[in-house]
């Protein structure tokens, strides 16, 4: 099949697209495509007006911004595979732009796409929910800054109002005194994940946890984060039976069902996953502050 008619826009500028989304009743972005052209194709979804994006240079881009990191939302995904300031400052994304999709679709996919279209199973938005990452959403003549928790407000939907773009994405690095560990499950490389976790741990000079961010993908409508084990966590030395403990808090969130992969399958893979995560971070904490543990 093939999209209904539509008018097709190719703004150079962020106000040249603001504008035709302040202008059209029924207007659409479109970044790298790959989920959006496929529901046009098989007209799933039907526009009268669709911004093409890739021409707008000013989205895109990896800066570093005082302690944070401004991420264009233009900005591909293969790109922060590669950059340097990625895998230095923010390796847990690092780790997880590994996970997504071929090297084919890590070239035409963006944040901003992937957050926009926001797919339980995606990882960049597990990323941004665990680094509680601040995104900047622009309209004509205004721009408004929200948290990754504000932003994601269900399945596939989003506090985006159709003339607002996603511009950019802002992620505070964590200490280097901290580990980051990111694993998920799914049938083959390069599919949709099933489950997926990711762990950020900081530990204090006396070995105990100082804080952490648990954080889970593909269980509920949302990327969502794990309090109560965060908050078991903290404080704590981090033994194994403690962790395991504090993981087993994942298969008690609501998670979603199919005919293939029932709730409960998910929150046990879930709390697996979550307790391999915190695992693969412990591993990665600066060695020379683990030492002093007694």
């Amino acid at each position: 099949m093939k999209p209904a008619p539509f008018h097709l826009h190719l703004p150079s500028t962020l106000d040249q697209a603001l504008a035709v989304l302040a202008s059209s009743s029924n207007a659409r972005a479109i970044a790298g495509g790959q989920s959006l052209m496929p529901m046009l194709n098989l007209r799933l979804a039907g526009v009268d007006d669709l911004v093409d994006l890739n021409g707008i240079a000013q989205l895109s881009g990896i800066e570093q911004e005082g302690e944070d990191i401004v991420i264009g939302a233009m900005t591909r995904q293969r790109e922060l595979g590669q950059s340097a300031l990625v895998t230095r400052t923010l390796p847990l994304l690092h780790e997880a732009v590994s996970y997504i999709g071929h090297s084919q679709t890590r070239s035409r996919g963006t944040i901003g796409g992937s957050l926009c279209h926001l797919d339980p199973s995606a990882e960049l938005p597990t990323v941004a929910m665990a680094m509680d990452g601040d995104l900047t959403i622009s309209r004509q003549g205004s721009q408004r800054t929200v948290s990754m928790r504000d932003f994601a407000l269900g399945l596939m939907s989003t506090c985006l109002d159709a003339d607002e773009l996603l511009t950019s994405v802002r992620l505070t690095p964590w200490p280097a005194h901290s580990g980051h560990g990111f694993v998920e499950y799914g049938r083959r490389h390069g599919d949709f994940a099933i489950v997926s976790a990711a762990a950020l741990v900081e530990l204090a000079p006396d070995g105990t946890v100082r804080r952490c961010s648990l954080t889970l993908g593909g269980v509920a409508h949302v990327p969502c984060r794990v309090p109560t084990a965060e908050q078991m966590l903290q404080g704590q030395r981090p033994e194994p039976e403690a962790i395991r403990r504090a993981c087993a808090q994942a298969a008690e969130i609501p998670a979603l069902t199919d005919p293939a992969y029932p709730q409960w399958y998910r929150q046990r893979l879930a709390a697996r996953l979550l307790e391999r995560a915190v695992h693969r971070a412990l591993e990665r904490v600066t060695p020379a502050l683990t030492k002093t543990a007694p």
